[in-house]
C-alpha cells in the first residue's frame, strides 16, 4: 500500500473524529493487512507498541504530570504569583508580567502548557478581572504564556523528542531554558505596549498590591520560598547529576506532595487518591496516543517514508534558510490539527535527517519543533490551551484566539530568533 494512501486514511479518520490513537493503529495496521509480505504485520505493530513504552525516559512523563497535578491542588500557583506581584504588580503592565512569570516557573514544575494553564489560569484570571483587566486579554494572556510550560524545562514534549531521536533529555532541557526566557521577555512587552495603550484601573491595581505589601517581603517570601525552590531542586538534580531527568521527576512527586501536606497543609491525606485518580485519567490518553505513535513512526520507517522525504526535499530546497522556514511553516500548521506528542513522534524520524543534512544540531533542531508546537497550544482547531482556558472563563475559543493573535506574532519573532541563531539554544551546553 503507498505511503500517500495511508496518510490519507489517517486523515479521514482524524476528520471523522476518530481519537488520534485509533487513528494511528488503524494506519499502522493497514499496510501489513493488505499486502502479507510487508514486515509490519498485525502482530508486529503491537510488540512495537509495547516494545516502544518499555523506556526509563518515559517514565518521567507520568511522574511530572502526578507533580503538576499535586502543585495544582495544593495551591503553589497562588504563592509563586504573589511573591512575583510583590515586585513588579506597581509597575505598568506589573500583574499581566506577573501572571507571565508565574506560568514561567510553573512551567518549570509541570513540564505541561495544559496544566500550567489550568493551574495558573484558575486562580490568576479572576484576580486580572477583579483589577479592572479586560477578561479577553486576561484569558489569552494565561493561555499563550501557559505554551512556556512545554519549552521551560522540564518539559515532556523535550521527553518525547529525545526518546524519538536518541538526543539528551537533560541537554535538551538546558537547551529549552534561554529560548523559553526569551519568549516570556516578549510577552511581558506586549503587555506593556497593551496596557499603555488601553490603561490600567490604577486604584484597583494598587489595592492589591498594597495587601501584599502591608503582608510584608518577609512574610510573602517565607510563604512562597518552598514553591520557588521547587524547579531549582528538580533542575539542579539533573544539572548536577544527582538523578537522571525520570528519577527528578519522581523528586518532584515526593516535594510537592511533603510541601502541599505538611507545609502548606492545602491538601490532605484523604485527597491523595482523587490526584492519583486525576492523574491516571490525565496520562492514559497520552499513553496510548504515545504507543500507537512509536508503532506508526516504525511502520513508516519500514516504507522508507522518511528516506523519500528526505530526499524530496532536499533536492527542491537547496536554501538551508527557505528550508528551515518551509518546515518552521509545516510544523506550524501540523500543530494547528495535531496533537504535541504524536507529532513529535511521527515528523522527528522524517525531519531530522533533512536538518542533520544541512548541519543542524539535534538538540537545537529539538528546541526549534517544540517551539513551533508550543504556538500550536493556542491556535484553532485543535488549540489545548484555549480549549482549558474557554473552561475558565467561559469566554468562546474563537474569541481568546482573536485577542491572542498579536501575542502570538511575538511568539513568532521568537521563533524565527531561535531558529537562525543557534546559540540561543546551545550557548548553556
Amino acid at each position: 500500500m503507498p505511503a500517500v494512501v495511508v496518510f490519507i486514511i489517517f486523515v479521514i479518520c482524524l476528520v471523522i473524529a476518530i481519537p488520534v490513537s485509533i487513528s494511528l493503529g488503524i494506519a499502522s495496521v493497514l499496510p501489513g493487512a493488505f499486502d502479507p509480505s510487508f514486515t509490519a504485520s498485525g502482530t508486529f505493530v503491537v510488540r512495537s507498541m509495547l516494545g516502544g513504552l518499555d523506556s526509563f525516559p518515559l517514565l518521567a512523563v507520568p511522574m511530572f504530570v502526578l507533580s503538576g497535578i499535586i502543585m495544582a491542588r495544593g495551591g503553589i500557583s497562588r504563592k509563586l504569583f504573589d511573591i512575583f506581584a510583590y515586585f513588579m504588580g506597581a509597575r505598568t503592565a506589573g500583574m499581566p508580567c506577573a501572571v507571565i512569570v508565574t506560568c514561567l516557573f510553573y512551567g518549570a514544575i509541570s513540564g505541561s502548557g495544559p496544566a500550567t494553564v489550568a493551574a495558573v489560569g484558575s486562580m490568576t484570571i479572576p484576580i486580572l478581572i477583579e483589577m479592572g483587566y479586560d477578561k479577553t486579554f486576561s484569558t489569552a494572556v494565561v493561555a499563550v504564556a501557559g505554551g512556556l510550560g512545554v519549552i521551560i524545562p522540564p518539559s515532556i514534549p523535550f521527553i518525547m523528542y529525545g526518546s524519538a531521536s536518541g538526543a539528551s533529555v537533560s541537554d535538551l532541557f538546558i537547551a529549552g531554558i534561554i529560548p523559553g526566557l526569551l519568549i516570556g521577555f516578549l510577552l511581558m512587552v506586549y503587555a506593556y505596549i497593551y496596557c499603555k495603550k488601553h490603561g490600567e484601573d490604577q486604584e484597583r491595581k494598587m489595592k492589591m498590591v498594597n495587601e501584599l505589601k502591608g503582608r510584608g517581603f518577609l512574610s510573602v517570601l517565607k510563604d512562597s520560598s518552598l514553591s520557588l525552590l521547587s524547579p531549582v531542586i528538580i533542575l539542579g538534580c539533573i544539572y548536577s547529576g544527582i538523578a537522571s531527568p525520570t528519577e527528578a521527576a519522581v523528586i518532584s512527586v515526593f516535594y510537592a506532595l511533603i510541601i502541599s501536606l505538611f507545609v502548606y497543609r492545602s491538601i490532605k491525606i484523604k485527597d491523595i487518591w482523587s490526584i492519583l485518580v486525576e492523574s491516571i485519567r490525565t496520562y492514559t490518553p497520552i499513553l496510548f496516543i504515545l504507543a500507537a505513535s512509536i508503532a506508526f513512526s516504525k511502520v513508516l520507517t519500514l516504507m522508507q517514508v522518511p528516506q523519500a522525504v528526505s530526499d524530496w526535499i532536499l533536492s527542491h530546497f537547496t536554501n538551508p534558510v527557505v528550508l528551515l522556514l518551509v518546515i518552521n511553516v509545516f510544523l506550524l500548521i501540523v500543530g494547528m490539527v495535531m496533537d504535541t506528542t504524536p507529532a513529535i513522534l511521527i515528523l522527528t524520524p522524517i525531519l531530522l535527517p533533512i536538518v542533520t543534512a544541512i548541519g543542524m544540531d539535534p538538540i537545537h533542531f529539538g528546541v526549534m519543533m517544540v517551539v513551533n508546537l508550543a504556538i500550536g497550544f493556542v491556535t484553532p482547531p485543535i488549540g489545548v490551551n484555549l480549549f482549558v482556558a474557554s473552561s475558565l472563563s467561559d469566554i468562546p475559543i474563537m474569541q481568546i484566539a482573536g485577542k491572542a493573535m498579536p501575542m502570538i506574532g511575538y511568539f513568532l519573532v521568537a521563533l524565527l530568533i531561535i531558529t537562525f541563531i543557534p546559540a540561543v539554544s546551545l550557548i548553556l551546553l
